[in-house]
């Protein structure tokens, strides 16, 4: 059996269609093209504006005009993560999808039901002849994963809706009324390469089969990340075998716990045996601190030729002891809800070579000060060494509303639905891009909401099949019981 196969077929084949089109975040021109295409040839009106957002318009059902108009909203991009084994190629290839159990899953990469599913939602809702509602709007945006570019450049008068249902939430019956914000930080260096010593040894030392992650939801799960254990295992390298660093490639987005890390160091041909030692002690040290955490931490080390360039020797300490000094992962919970993360940082990528030094990090809090605090904390650390600390994109937390009419609907159609199961609200770390939309529409009533995913941003992403069914039935019920306008 197929993901085509599945029901509700409204959903699943609209995925399937998904995930033969190229969508990484920052190449979104072939997703574009084919929601346009997919638009013009059901008659539906569709148009793309000049954020890059794809916008869809369907009337109400007859006579249901007279109810709010309702926002469907998801992104278009996703989260370009694979294996180290895998050899796809995110601009080009197909997801390659598979049924396990209850599950769908992809072939060594991310799957992209983080937003595909809401995408597909969207697309079954709009094309479906016999589904009752008012009438309706889809916003589809662009890259929302890298740096929310479609809502950020949102204008205010593209959309109609009194309503927003954004579809990008990963837990069958949680209704999301507030998230976190977020913020850049960027810290760069530059220096000019020294040639190493003829005589010394040069290593690669490669770090990966790490879980990863969603920096958000799941900086609290205890998950390694690959930079900072490669940074422990550097730092002692250069205390105790006259190491020096040539290189260094970790991470490879900001908002993904990285999960591989690679550096090429040089050093002194007699302490190559203690390296080798080290590197042995690391692989033990680090499956021991992450037990039943990591289960497949992998640690290498092979001798390769010498560089042509390595970093001066005063500036790598300085570096190297600033990426182990810097914050990463939670630094504290919401006081008055103890349970969800307010504050933390992952540290995304490091890229050092060629005479540059460029270091990524996402902050996320729920609280304006202590978003300004954790900037501060980084931009501190590393203005110590000398590198230049800079921010972009960034958005606000989406404050909740614990009043939303919207909300209260929503909870009380799913627990008429699924009585065995009753709705949650909640407050979540992970950065939505409702905190944009109701700052340009403030008069919106927004919730966020979807069916059950697992493990986005990372090859391990999943979808619970009997989540999506589910999901189905809600969501078309609730637009068939969108309130009338006021």
């Amino acid at each position: 059996m197929t993901i085509k196969e599945l029901n509700p077929k409204a959903v699943w084949q609209n995925f399937h269609l998904l995930t033969q089109v190229p969508r990484p975040s920052g190449h979104l021109e072939k997703i574009q093209q084919f929601l346009l295409d997919w638009a013009r040839e059901r008659g539906i009106e569709a148009w793309k504006d000049d954020a890059e957002n794809i916008v869809m318009r369907k009337p109400a059902t007859p006579g249901m005009e007279n109810r709010k108009t309702a926002t469907m909203q998801a992104h278009m991009d996703m989260v370009p993560q694979k294996t180290d084994e895998s050899r796809h190629n995110f601009e080009t290839d197909p997801i390659e999808t598979y049924i396990d159990g209850d599950w769908v899953k992809a072939r060594g990469t991310t799957l992209g039901s983080d937003d595909g599913m809401g995408v597909a939602a969207i697309m079954g809702v709009f094309e479906s002849k016999d589904l009752k509602h008012g009438p309706l709007e889809a916003l589809i945006t662009a890259d929302e994963e890298t740096c929310m570019y479609g809502v950020n450049h949102l204008s205010a008068d593209t959309l109609q809706g009194e309503l927003l249902l954004n579809i990008d939430h990963e837990t069958l019956g949680e209704f999301v009324i507030g998230s976190a914000g977020g913020v850049n930080i960027n810290a760069t260096l530059g220096y000019k390469e020294v040639k190493p010593e003829a005589d010394d040894a040069a290593v690669r030392i490669t770090l990966k089969n790490l879980r990863g992650g969603h920096s958000g939801l799941e900086i609290n799960a205890g998950r390694a990340n690959a930079n900072k254990l490669m940074a422990r295992l550097v730092r002692q390298a250069i205390i105790d075998d006259d190491a020096c660093l040539a290189s260094w490639q970790g991470g490879n987005m900001r908002n993904a716990i990285p999960r591989t890390a690679e550096v090429v160091l040089t050093i002194p041909r007699e302490n190559l045996d203690d390296l080798r030692e080290l590197v042995d002690y690391c692989r033990d040290t680090f499956a021991e601190e992450y037990r039943g955490v990591e289960t497949e931490i992998s640690l290498s080390i092979e001798e390769i030729p010498l560089p042509e360039g390595e970093m001066p020797r005063e500036i790598q300490d300085n570096v190297v002891n600033a990426i182990v000094a810097c914050h990463d992962g939670v630094l504290r919970n919401i006081p008055g809800i103890p349970s969800v993360v307010e504050t933390s940082s992952n540290l995304g990528i490091v890229r050092i070579g060629n005479g540059e030094v460029s270091i990524l990090i996402l902050a996320r809090s729920s609280s304006e000060t202590m978003m300004e605090y954790i900037q501060e904390m980084q931009e501190a650390c590393f203005s110590l060494v000398g590198m230049k600390v800079t921010y972009d994109g960034h958005y606000g937390a989406w404050q909740p509303n614990f009043d939303s009419q919207l909300a209260a609907r929503m909870v009380e159609v799913h627990n008429r639905l699924f009585p065995d199961e009753p709705a949650r609200v909640e407050v979540v770390h992970a950065g939505l891009e409702c905190s944009i939309i109701g700052g340009v529409y403030p008069r919106m009533d927004l919730v966020s909401f979807g069916p059950t995913l697992r493990s986005p941003h990372t090859p391990d992403e999943r979808c619970y099949i009997p989540s999506v069914e589910k999901f189905w039935v809600f969501l078309t019920k609730l637009l068939e019981e969108i309130p009338e306008k006021e």
